[in-house]
Parts: structure tokens; sequence; C-alpha cells
């Protein structure tokens, strides 16, 4: 009798951790909604009082930086506790879409788009295309991973090896934090600026949400961190997070920026470096 009870309430110990991952990806849905709640907001107050939209603008963007620490959390959580589910994996993909697809989109458009073009102008409905382009990569993107995530890609030596280390094209997340975190930095609406300036900053932000849609969809890789801290470097690693964080404390505007940034750069410049690095490597080999 007593070894059923000790069974009976394992199990009910391993189902409690199956609800673990379930709670952050639900929290990430939470910080989606709220973000695009307080892009409405914004976008009608930008229009009465500037310094209340940047507020609304601001927490909606704060709001999406913390979605993307829930995301990461529940993935991390799921594989420690070895709860990874079909479900969780489609569930995760579909908070994914609506945080960092949907509410993204709709922050760029009440910040900048929608409050210094004239509806139905060519930059109106331009915009208005690139960030429903935007929304379609992000959405294919997810559709790939969880392809890949039940069919592992086999690197391309033809091994048998899982590229653990490496997505393939630039996740939807640090996509969607690097345009919130433009916002973050300065949260006026664009409007404010001037017409001039607003317009040019305008175009520049497209052309910045059309060069995330491709990247999304391309085949670039960019480091997944899945093995970040393990071996001896963990506690080197828990250092610099512990200075990182310090620095987002105290520093977010700037921090945020610079860390999307660099991450959204580093795959461009990693698949440069290799395709010199190859070339290199092929010219120093001796003709047959």
């Amino acid at each position: 009798m007593d070894e059923q009870q000790e069974k009976s309430k394992h199990r009910g110990l391993r189902k409690g951790l199956y609800v673990i991952p379930t709670l952050f990806t639900a929290a990430n849905v939470a910080m989606g909604f709220l973000a695009v709640i307080w892009s409405i907001r914004g976008f009608h107050a930008s229009f009465i009082d500037p310094q209340l939209a940047a507020d609304y603008f601001d927490y909606s963007a704060l709001a999406i930086g913390f979605a993307i620490l829930f995301d990461t959390l529940d993935g991390r959580l799921a594989r420690a506790t070895r709860t990874a589910t079909d479900i969780g994996v489609q569930f995760d993909s579909l908070a994914d879409v609506l945080t960092f697809g949907i509410a993204p989109a709709a922050l760029v458009y009440a910040w900048s788009i929608g409050g210094i073009f004239e509806e139905r102008s060519f930059a109106y409905n331009l915009g208005i295309s690139l960030l429903f382009a935007y929304l379609m990569c992000g959405a294919f993107r997810l559709a790939r991973f969880n392809l890949q995530a039940t069919r592992p890609r086999v690197l391309e030596q033809g091994a048998g090896k899982v590229d653990k280390k490496n997505f393939i094209g630039l996740p939807i997340p640090p996509a969607g934090g690097l345009m919130v975190s433009l916002i973050h930095f300065a949260p006026m609406p664009l409007s404010t600026y001037g017409e001039s300036s607003a317009k040019l900053y305008g175009y520049l932000l497209m052309m910045l949400v059309g060069i995330l849609g491709v990247l999304m969809v391309s085949k670039m890789r960019y480091s997944s961190m899945k093995a970040a801290g393990a071996g001896p470097r963990g506690i080197l690693l828990l250092v610099l997070i512990a200075a990182v964080g310090m620095f987002v404390f105290f520093y977010s505007r700037y921090a945020l920026l610079a860390i999307s940034g660099i991450y959204v750069l580093h795959g461009p410049v990693w698949s440069l470096v290799r395709a010199i690095t190859q070339r290199h490597i092929t010219d120093e080999r001796p003709s047959a």
C-alpha cells in the first residue's frame, strides 16, 4: 500500500512538472495580448497627448521584452524537466505568432506608420504590406522550426548528427525584439519629430522590417545558445549573465538595443566569415 502511494505521489509530481512550461507560455501570450492593447491605447493617445502615448508604447515594448524572457525559460524548463511535448511545441509557436509577430507589427504601426503617413498613400500601403510580409515570414519561420523539431535537420556533411547548436534563419523573438527595442529606446511617437524627419525614420524602419522578414526565411545560421553553460565554462557564463543583467537593469534602453542588434547581425556576419573561410580553404587546395 505504501509503495502504491509512493508511486501515485511521484506520478502526481510528474504531472505537475508538465504544467510549469505551459504557465510560462501562457505568460508569453499574456504579454503579447497586453502589448497589443497598449499599442492601441498609445495610437489613440498620440493625437492628444504624445507623452502619454510614449508611456503606452514603452509599456508595450517592455511587455514584448518580458515575453522573450518567458519564451526562453519555457523551452529550457521543458528540456531540463524532460516534459517537452508535441502539443507544447505547437502551443509555443502559436504564442510566438501573437507575441513576436502580431504584437510588434501593431506596435510599429501605432508608433510610426499610422501617425506619419496619410491613409491610402503609397508610403502607408507600403508600410502595411511590409508589416504583413514580416508577419507571414515569421509564421513560415515557426512552421519550418516545428518541422525541424519533429524531423531534426541533418548536418550538411551527411553525418548522422543533429545540429542542435544553430537555428536556420533568424528566430522570430529576436526579430520582434529588435523592433521593439528601438521603440523602447525612443518611445515618443515618430509624428513628434517633424514631418521630414518622421518620414525619413519611417522609411528606414520599413526597410528594417523588410530585412528582418528576409532573415527569418533565409538559411543563415544563428546560434541557439542551447549549449551555453555546458562544461567548465558554466561559471564564467553565469558571471557574464549577471553582468549583462545589471547592465540591462540600469541602462535598459541601450542594453536591449545592443543585445538584440548584435544577435540579429551575428547571423549575416557569421555566414560571411564562413563563406570567406571556405573559399580560402578551397583556393589553397592543390589542383589535381
